[in-house]
């Protein structure tokens, strides 16, 4: 047996104790807020606490295990170069402890707020697991794995992509490096608009047609989805600059799997070819002041007219709004508000584009449709909007599933955002990319004390965690976008995005910390990657509302 394979060996039955753990606590959970109808969601909300960490037990122990198996996988296919440990493998081991650690850790806290009682504690907290934690954490082992992390000069381990993906990977590389990147400063400091000379490239490149099928003028196979070309792509442009780049295949995707999903065959081979050219740009309009992730508390009114429909209401965070062409907006078709999202339908609004912070559009029929960006920390370039819709007609053919479609508007919806959440990790993992290859080069660069601050054991030890936290995320994503390809996934989809977004939090803060006060500067693009990644957590599902009401429900029902 191996050197790596002993220490995967070692880590298995940690994983498989913590998981029964876990387990043991969604069953408790689940009799605690089980009622005549099933699981009582108001129950449930009376354990909002344990709920959320148990779902960040499941994600760090789910993401421990795709991370043992990535470092199965790089020793199978040779990467230690002979009988020893390769630094993949070494930072799946340390992650695993982490985890393990932090698992423990939320248990042991209050393990009555788990139904646990000090047995189960005792079971988790086994004599071999601090064994393991003690040694793969050790401050000397993360010192020397942080050494070698440096050696690297910014790569974090192996990606192991298929063919078709590293060739994807390299042509989206080559164009974030040399034209994002060069505009990503002004493009966040000035606050512009992304320009024509990042939005040509990406349609020649058939960027904007990665979700759509060939036969209706994408590059995606008529067979089946490429959600790895996807994550790939949204990995590679975000690593150029998040605002500028990362986020703008995801407004065609959600439109063409809201259409691919409840549109009409007219209205696919109307859109579909449209939007894979980038002409016209498209926006999400679902969000609204006072309802967020509470879909089925939606207010914009569409009301039934001669020949079509007439929307009344406010959206908000609707990014793109103003250089968008067509908006797809979720309003409410019923107005018995009782029957919750099944009032709900999904409309193709049509409209000009406009390139400022601020537009007003105004229909033959006397409606309107006015905008105004919302100022934001990070995230510039994408612009996301407050949009009011005056007394704005909507003729029936935009109607998504024409009549049959009426009602369905909150099941269209999740269709179409079904690959948002694995995509924002994406995001998420091309901006942690950016921010740690800025903090390795500053290491070298930086000195103090009479060397550079890449030679201290606290620098390395965090550039280790930095490696090690990276290309776990970016190996949780992959095996999660490979589980998506074949129809699975959805709830991991969930996990992934918990995860890598807090994750994105974490280590751009630290690439800043690394770069001390220049970290602070806005002239350092580390204080970019800091604010962009703060809204990671917040959108495409907030973390809380992934935690309580998608993930540990998920688990609690699977039960």
């Amino acid at each position: 047996m191996t050197e790596v394979n002993r220490g995967i060996q070692e880590a298995w039955p940690h994983l498989e104790s913590a998981d029964a753990a876990i387990r043991k606590s969604l069953r408790w959970l689940k009799q605690q807020c089980t009622g005549a109808r099933g699981v009582s969601s108001e129950k449930l909300d009376e354990h909002q606490m344990t709920s959320f960490d148990l779902a960040w037990c499941a994600a760090e122990s789910t993401a421990a295990r795709f991370a043992a198996e990535y470092a199965a996988r790089v020793a199978a296919v040779g990467r230690s170069g002979g009988a020893g440990v390769s630094i993949e493998e070494r930072m799946a081991l340390a992650f695993c402890a982490e985890a393990l650690q932090n698992i423990h850790n939320r248990l042991w806290a209050r393990p009555q707020s788990f139904g646990l009682d000090e047995a189960d504690v005792a079971a988790l907290a086994s004599s071999g697991l601090s064994h393991f934690c003690q040694e793969q954490l050790d401050a000397h082992h993360l010192e020397a794995l942080g050494k070698d992390v440096i050696a690297l000069n910014g790569t974090s381990g192996a990606y192991l992509l298929s063919d078709d993906a590293t060739m994807m990977q390299d042509s989206f590389r080559k164009l974030a490096t040399n034209v994002v990147m060069p505009l990503a400063e002004e493009i966040h400091r000035h606050d512009r608009i992304i320009p024509q000379e990042i939005l040509e490239p990406l349609t020649e490149m058939g960027c904007f047609g990665l979700s759509i099928p060939e036969r209706y003028g994408g590059i995606q196979s008529d067979a089946h989805e490429d959600n790895m070309g996807m994550i790939v792509v949204t990995e590679e442009l975000s690593r150029g600059s998040l605002g500028g780049a990362g986020s703008l295949i995801t407004r065609p995707e959600i439109l063409s799997r809201a259409l691919l999903k409840g549109g009409t065959e007219e209205q696919r081979e109307k859109w579909l070819p449209r939007v894979a050219m980038g002409d016209p740009l498209c926006a999400i309009a679902v969000t609204e002041p006072d309802a967020g992730s509470d879909v089925a508390a939606m207010r914009l009114k569409a009301t039934k007219c001669d020949g079509g429909w007439i929307l009344d209401g406010v959206k908000t965070w609707c990014t793109m709004a103003g250089k968008a062409g067509v908006l797809l907006v979720l309003a409410r078709s019923n107005p018995d508000r009782s029957l919750g999202h099944r009032g709900l339908s999904m409309f193709l609004v049509e409209k000009d584009a406009y390139e400022g912070h601020d537009f007003e559009y105004r229909q033959a029929q006397g409606g309107m449709i006015t905008g105004r960006a919302i100022a934001t920390i990070g995230y510039r370039g994408m612009h996301s909007y407050e949009v009011f819709f005056d007394h704005v007609f909507v003729p029936d053919e935009n109607l998504v599933g024409g009549p049959d479609g009426e009602g369905k508007g909150f099941y269209i919806a999740m269709a179409g955002f079904a690959g948002g959440r694995i995509q924002t990790a994406a995001r998420a993992i091309g901006v942690m990319q950016a921010a740690f290859e800025r903090a390795v080069s500053y290491s070298q660069e930086r000195k103090a004390f009479g060397k550079p601050i890449g030679e201290f054991q606290l620098t390395r030890v965090k550039l280790a965690r930095m490696a090690t936290l990276l290309t776990v995320s970016r190996q949780f994503t992959y095996a999660v976008g490979r589980l998506m390809d074949q129809g699975l996934g959805q709830m991991e989809a969930s996990m992934v995005k918990l995860f890598t977004c807090r994750t994105a939090e974490w280590l751009t803060r630290e690439a800043m910390q690394i770069h001390g006060g220049m970290g602070y500067a806005e002239e350092t693009p580390v204080s970019r990657y800091f604010v962009d990644a703060r809204v990671l957590s917040i959108f495409e599902g907030a973390e809380e509302t992934l935690a309580l009401k998608v993930i540990t429900r998920s688990l609690i029902d699977a039960l």
